[in-house]
């Protein structure tokens, strides 16, 4: 007998529980002190998909088939950076940062120049 096709929903749960406990047991093995706010957010997160399959009711929120809604994985992502010693000042700041956008250029038209009058005329 075949094995039955993974569900995509039951995966996505266990993913998104895997990944909490990660980031829990990060905090924990490097020391880092998680604020009141960081623990509530991941055991009440655990909670909803483990109870629910998801963690967020408003579907324009998330990604189908995801138990995180785009917001909770941004600052699960920033948990999981603050165990990792991480800081995002030094992301976006410091060395190996983003480069910020340069300005100008847009769609290759030139800048235009003004010339200044010529004295031909005289």
């Amino acid at each position: 007998m075949r094995a039955k096709p993974p569900n995509p929903k039951e995966q996505a749960k266990r993913a998104a529980l895997n990944a909490l406990k990660r980031a829990r047991r990060a905090a924990e093995k490097s020391g880092v002190e998680l604020s009141e706010w960081e623990g509530e957010f991941l055991t009440s997160v655990a909670e909803r998909v483990e109870t629910y399959g998801r963690a967020f009711a408003d579907p324009e929120k998330g990604a189908r088939g995801q138990a995180l809604s785009g917001n909770q994985a941004i600052k699960l992502r920033e948990i999981v950076a603050k165990a990792k010693g991480d800081s995002s000042q030094e992301k976006e700041g410091g060395k190996g940062g983003r480069k910020p956008m340069r300005r100008g250029g847009g769609f290759g038209r030139a800048a235009r120049r003004e010339t200044a009058p010529s004295d031909a005329d005289e």
